[in-house]
């Protein structure tokens, strides 16, 4: 008898590309869909984020109970299996943010999904401006963190993501929809959108 995996998200991209926009699109179009707050060490906003210590961290992993881990921003990121487990447990279908190709395969490797990777992907000069626009006031940090996406992704393996998707060119809901689609529709029917990153 074969096993059928769990859906799960990952939205990846360099910062101001529109993960949270986008998932909350997502949650709007179907509410199966529900961010992955993940686990956070260190300082700075908690909101989307679980609160706890590197200790704690540290205790996790030696339990084997984090599927993956980053630093960025002077904090510690983790993506931890027994809140997968929750979520999806609950019928829901976890979406992950990440900005890191490692982090990709890593799930991919580490925790038993039907994963469907999105990049989602604007210019610099359109992070700069999102950022400017929210008011960050580590604009120059997170272009930093961007140029460092734009070198990860160039070293990324073919068929990392089910999609590149340009949030520059279409509106969060229609983003949405398009991600959607290719959870739920059929494969077969769903052309790959590869579009250029510039």
């Amino acid at each position: 008898m074969s096993v059928t995996c769990p859906d799960a998200i990952v939205l990846c991209g360099p910062p101001a590309a529109g993960k949270d926009t986008v998932t909350s699109a997502l949650t709007a179009v179907d509410d199966r869909y529900v961010h992955f707050d993940r686990l956070k060490a260190g300082s700075g906003k908690s909101v989307g984020y679980r609160r706890t210590s590197a200790g704690d961290l540290a205790q996790l992993h030696d339990r084997h109970l984090i599927v993956y881990a980053n630093e960025r921003y002077g904090n510690i990121y983790a993506i931890d299996s027994p809140r997968l487990d929750e979520i999806i447990i609950a019928g829901r279908v976890p979406v992950v943010h990440l900005g890191q190709v490692a982090g990709i395969t890593a799930l991919r490797t580490g925790y038993p999904a039907r994963w469907l990777t999105i990049l989602l992907w604007c210019p610099r000069d359109i992070t700069r401006a999102r950022l400017h626009e929210r008011g960050s006031s580590d604009l120059e940090e997170r272009l930093r963190v961007w140029d460092e996406t734009q070198a990860d992704l160039a070293a990324a393996e073919p068929g990392t993501f089910t999609m590149v998707l340009r949030t520059d060119q279409r509106t969060p809901t229609a983003t949405a929809h398009l991600i959607h689609h290719a959870l739920t529709g059929d494969p077969g029917n769903i052309p790959p959108l590869r579009e250029p990153l510039a």
